[in-house]
Formats: C-alpha cells, sequence, structure tokens
C-alpha cells in the first residue's frame, strides 16, 4: 500500500472535516426551520381558534318618552285564533238529532207536511213503520217510534230545544209552516244578540227555534 505525503493527507483531512462542517451545518439550519415554520402553522390555528365572530351591531332605539296604545287585534285574528284553539277540541260540521215519538205517522206527517222537511228513508220491520230520516237544508232529524218498555207515560221534549241557523228567509219560511197549517210558539222577532227567528213546539213537544244571523248595518 502506497503512503500519501503529510501534506496531501492534512489537505485530504482538512476537506472532509470541512464538507462534514458545511453538511452539519446545512442540516441545522434546514431542521430549524422546519421548527419555525411548524410554530408559525400552529399560532395561526390557535389565532383562528380564538379569533371572535364578527357580528353585525345594530344601532339601539331611542326609548320614546310616551307609551304606544296597545292596537286592539282584528277580527280575522281573532276568529283564526278560536279556529286553532278547535283543532285540540271536540268540532262538529252538522248535527242530526234522533228524536223518540209517540206516534211516528202523525209525526212524519208533522214533520214534512207542515214543517216542510223532505223524507229521505223509511225504516220497517214486519210491515210496520218505525222509523225515518228527514232532511231540511244540510241538518237532517230521526224519528224513532217509541216502543213503550218505559211506560205510555214517559214524557217527551221537557228540558230540551232544538235551535236551528238558517240562511234562508226566516220570515218567509215561518209564513209558508202557518201557510201549510202550523202554528207558532214565537213569530218571526229579532234578538238582541243579533239574530232573527221564530219557534215551533212538534206533536211530541220538542221545541225547535229556526234563526238567521242579522246583517251588520
Amino acid at each position: 500500500m502506497m503512503a500519501l505525503p503529510a501534506g496531501k493527507l492534512f489537505a485530504s483531512f482538512w476537506i472532509w472535516r470541512v464538507e462534514s462542517q458545511e453538511e452539519r451545518l446545512r442540516a441545522r439550519i434546514e431542521k430549524q426551520t422546519k421548527s419555525r415554520r411548524t410554530l408559525e402553522r400552529g399560532h395561526d390555528m390557535a389565532t383562528k381558534k380564538k379569533a371572535p365572530k364578527k357580528s353585525a351591531m345594530k344601532p339601539a332605539r331611542k326609548a320614546s318618552s310616551k307609551a304606544k296604545p296597545a292596537k286592539a287585534k282584528p277580527a280575522k285574528a281573532r276568529a283564526a285564533k278560536a279556529k286553532a284553539s278547535l283543532k285540540s277540541g271536540i268540532n262538529f260540521d252538522s248535527v242530526g238529532p234522533s228524536l223518540t215519538v209517540n206516534d211516528i205517522q202523525k209525526s212524519l206527517g208533522w214533520y214534512r207536511d207542515v214543517a216542510g222537511f223532505a223524507l229521505e228513508e223509511k225504516w220497517e220491520r214486519d210491515g210496520q213503520l218505525f222509523g225515518v230520516s228527514l232532511r231540511a237544508g244540510k241538518t237532517w232529524f230521526m224519528l224513532g217510534q217509541d216502543d213503550w218498555k218505559r211506560g205510555r207515560d214517559r214524557k217527551k221534549g221537557e228540558g230540551f230545544r232544538l235551535y236551528c241557523m238558517t240562511t234562508g228567509d226566516v220570515d218567509a219560511q215561518a209564513a209558508g209552516i202557518k201557510a201549510r197549517g202550523g202554528v207558532l210558539d214565537q213569530e218571526p222577532m229579532d234578538q238582541q244578540w243579533g239574530m232573527r227567528d221564530f219557534s215551533m213546539t212538534d206533536p211530541d213537544g220538542f221545541k225547535i227555534t229556526v234563526a238567521k244571523e242579522k246583517k251588520k248595518r
């Protein structure tokens, strides 16, 4: 093996040492640069999290020295509120009473020929009429023959009144009933609660009032 001269050997060692130092210095600089970037990135993220959201500031309203009077709710709002309250309770579109009568043929004649109801259906048993369905506009009544199981002295119609609303002419309806032989308990008259009505009683004592809401002037 051939030995290198001392000068060349020293020079080679010096070059190697310098190159090694430069590599270590570059590695240290790169490491420091990465650490600084990592710290800066973490600081930026923390700043973004802590930054409060901007909210639009509304100008404060000046307090009024004069108190404004409360506005009354319009009729439509009251009607809507009443309609909404019905959703949680009982609600009818129509009602059809069923009345037990002493003599169904007599009652049928009065309701159909005097009061002006239309016969809709008849029910018979062994050839005997025991029930009918009658209609007046959108309202229907049912009449059933008493079977006398509760005695023949059973009173009917006491403490009970049918209040029927109509969109027709109350006076004309009352006149028609009288013309067909009917008797009124009360002639058509205006009531203080905003209705015009008349009253009558059927053959078994059931009281009926026919009413119409008066037009507001």
